[in-house]
Formats: C-alpha cells, sequence, structure tokens
C-alpha cells in the first residue's frame, strides 16, 4: 500500500502491470511509468511495434563508467563537476562524453541524455 500525504511525492518501483494495476487500484496518485515498453500487454497476441520513436538497442553498450557520466550529464553537471565527482580528469569526461554520443548516435549532451532515458538507461 501506498501512503498518501498532500506534501509528499511517493515513489514506487513496480515489475509487472499486475503490480502496477493493484498499486493503481488503491492509490488516487499520478503514476509515471519509467520503462512503460516494456508493461505493454502482449499476452493477447498484441506487440510493441507501434511506440513510436522508440530506439533500437544499442549496437555496442555503454560501459559502467559511461552510465556514470551519462547520469550525471541528466543531473546538468559540467564536465569539470563530472571529473571531481568520479575523480578522473577532465579530459577523461570529455572522451567519455564522446563515446556516449557516438554509442548513443546524439549530436549534443541533451540528446544523449533524452535517448538513454527512453533507453531506460538513465532516470529524469
Amino acid at each position: 500500500m501506498v501512503a498518501k500525504h498532500p506534501d509528499m511525492i511517493v515513489v514506487a518501483v513496480v515489475d509487472d502491470a499486475a503490480e502496477l494495476s493493484e498499486l493503481a487500484a488503491e492509490t488516487v496518485i499520478d503514476i509515471v511509468l519509467a520503462d512503460w515498453p516494456s508493461l505493454v500487454p502482449l499476452a493477447a497476441g498484441g506487440t510493441d511495434d507501434h511506440l513510436i520513436d522508440r530506439p533500437a538497442k544499442l549496437e555496442q553498450p555503454l560501459t559502467p563508467r559511461e552510465i556514470e557520466v551519462l547520469a550525471a550529464l541528466a543531473d546538468g553537471a559540467t564536465n569539470k563537476v563530472i571529473a571531481r565527482r568520479l575523480g578522473i580528469s577532465f579530459h577523461t569526461v570529455k572522451f567519455h562524453i564522446a563515446s556516449i554520443l557516438d554509442k548513443l548516435d546524439a549530436d549534443s549532451r541533451t540528446e544523449a541524455v533524452t535517448k538513454a532515458a527512453r533507453l531506460g538507461l538513465v532516470m529524469l
């Protein structure tokens, strides 16, 4: 059960559509799905092919360090802040960002974060 309070935002993590339905039935809050494509009902023979602007799987997966850099990008951190946060050089951050942009086929940091969010790599 989810506690309700007018001054709080409650976050619940669910594993499947059944758990989501149960949560929705017991609360009157807005529900935001982080990985909504995986919750499309497929039992009745449906597919998720109709979803628009859904990026394909990555040809080259991101390394754990690239995911850390990407999470910092999603927070709006600058290269200097990312370097300090992760204990790496400014130039290494630039290298990781270039690799992330290449792997996500993005032209900017913002586009990389947007694509990563759609793929479920970062939470916004």
